[in-house]
């Protein structure tokens, strides 16, 4: 039991509570019945980053010690919209959207999880048969001062911000999953304590046997400071190009580098905290650290054959001053000399004009190696013409004819 609650303890932020916690692998132990670890899915943004990985990590310990796992893709809270940390309403979600989204999330999620060992559940399979009757039931095993309770429903209560009554019942409706299933652990960032707390309550009031909370952190992203996001556009997606990956991974401010070797890596525990020994000692230089981090990132999500490219790729990138051995190719079928400012965002290579500018005056855009100094450059568009964008980015033009 104590091996057990050693490896799920490490890396989390909170088990509520934790005495009933290691009862329960106890009694798993004892009884050989794996434990139900329950993780909901609001499938809004379906695209995975390292972020998500942290609690899919734990999942896999999980997993990997003969649990079983049930993943709830929130289709039918989907529909609302979970409003934690949100100041306004969210745009609710079509069914086919929904439906999508899960569709992405399962081929990503079997890079971390065995899938053919998880289960899998859309709430619709219950919410979908609560009558109205049964819906007022739910309502009424908890009150307004709680929901309230909520940092974001009581900031938006406190300013005069629009509160719809359907948003009250997203933690209600994350909760009653848990009821349904009749889940023994519930994962979650940290941002979903008040929702995962619900669960645990509803179980109670329902006669179960209540659930444990179990916490994980939210990391930050490539900017250092908020939570990594791809709205934020400061994240690393599990997806992604692994020159990109590692690229990416090398713009990790050194300050997080021990979290994101802790939290969105696969290396062995006593590795980890040697690696962040030898970085404060002075005994190991944070690039190096940095570019096993962005080895090891990368050859979780794409091999080792990939990770070892990779970070070829980046030295001859960005320490010799090469142009990458593959650059994307771009349609080009507009005129044939162009500003500069303009090429940019006509390619979607800037989201704006401004943003070009400012770009270009960072000294952020080079065209065939050469940096681009003034605002007012117009550009000759030829077949081949290679642009590059900040530090990781190239495209190579494809022209047509005018």
């Amino acid at each position: 039991m104590e091996r057990q609650f050693a490896i799920f303890q490490n890396g989390t932020n909170e088990i509520i509570p934790e005495d009933e916690f290691k009862n329960k692998i106890a009694k798993s132990i004892t009884n050989n019945i794996p434990m139900k670890i329950k993780l909901g899915l609001d499938p809004s943004a379906p695209d995975i980053h390292l972020g998500h990985t942290v609690v899919l990590n734990k999942l896999k310990q999980f997993q990997e010690n003969g649990h079983v796992i049930q993943l709830i893709i929130g289709d039918y809270t989907g529909k609302i919209g979970d409003p934690t940390g949100k100041s306004a309403a969210r745009k609710q979600l079509t069914d086919e959207e929904v439906k999508r989204n899960a569709k992405t999330y399962f081929e990503q999620f079997s890079k971390v999880l065995d899938m053919d060992k998880v289960e899998l559940h859309y709430n619709s399979e219950w919410l979908a048969r609560l009558d109205f009757a049964g819906v007022i039931q739910m309502a009424a095993k908890t009150t307004v001062a709680r929901l309230l309770e909520r940092n974001d429903f009581a900031e938006r209560y406190a300013t005069n911000k629009p509160i719809s009554l359907h948003e009250f019942f997203y933690p209600l409706m994350q909760g009653y999953d848990s009821v349904a299933l009749e889940c023994d652990v519930e994962l979650g960032g940290n941002d979903q304590h008040f929702n995962l707390l619900m669960g645990r309550h509803l179980q109670e009031q329902y006669g179960k046997e209540k659930q444990v909370v179990l916490t994980v952190p939210l990391i930050e992203g490539l900017d250092g400071v908020e939570k990594m996001s791809k709205s934020k556009n400061n994240y690393i997606g599990i997806d992604e190009d692994p020159n990109q990956m590692y690229g990416k991974a090398m713009s990790i401010p050194d300050h997080l580098m021990t979290k994101y070797f802790h939290l969105v890596t696969d290396l062995a525990l006593e590795e980890k905290m040697k690696i962040a020994h030898d970085v404060e000692a002075g005994l190991l230089h944070p690039r190096d650290a940095k570019m096993l981090l962005a080895r090891t990132i990368v050859r979780m999500y794409h091999g080792e054959a990939a990770a070892v490219q990779a970070e070829e790729n980046f030295k001859n990138v960005f320490q010799k001053g090469a142009l990458p051995a593959h650059i994307p190719a771009m349609r080009w079928d507009g005129d044939k000399t162009i500003n500069i400012i303009d090429l940019l965002v006509q390619l979607k290579l800037q989201p704006s004009k401004s943003e070009a500018r400012k770009m270009i005056q960072n000294g952020g855009i080079r065209i065939n190696g050469e940096k681009v100094n003034d605002i007012h450059d117009a550009v000759h568009v030829t077949d081949g013409l290679i642009i590059q964008v900040g530090k990781r980015k190239f495209v190579k033009l494809q022209a047509g004819e005018v």
